[in-house]
């Protein structure tokens, strides 16, 4: 197995950009699902909606819980770009928080808000 590579400025430079482009498309989905959910609300609270009854789909409860359970995985993803983006800012990004590693730069481009280098993620994962 390699050592990761220490990450250039041109990597950073790179790696800000696409977190940037994702925290961008997060706060846009996040508003369209707090929209969805606003609708949703207000629909359930209509006492004429046979919430459990409508022939044509989902009932609200259904929709709602499945809206809120995607707004809190987005919200956890912009979360976690937020702190990456901070750990860019303190010079810790790429670094794993478990063994102090670089954690290379492949896994950053598929995973930019990545706090553990592969070998760290594999190993908690098979702790599970």
């Amino acid at each position: 197995m390699s050592t990761p590579r220490t990450l250039t400025d041109a990597d950073l430079r790179r790696l800000r950009r696409h977190l940037r482009t994702e925290q961008s498309d997060l706060a846009a989905e996040l508003a369209q699902l707090t929209g969805t959910l606003g609708v949703v609300r207000d629909a359930r609270g209509d006492t004429s909606a046979d919430d459990e009854h409508d022939p044509e789909g989902p009932t609200l409860s259904a929709e709602w819980s499945r809206i809120a359970g995607v707004h809190s995985e987005l919200a956890l993803k912009a979360a976690a770009i937020e702190q990456a983006l901070q750990r860019m800012t303190a010079g810790t990004y790429g670094l794993c928080r478990r063994c102090g590693r670089p954690i290379g730069t492949e896994r950053l481009d598929a995973r930019p808000a990545a706090e553990l280098c592969i070998e760290c993620a594999r190993v908690l994962e098979n702790r599970r």
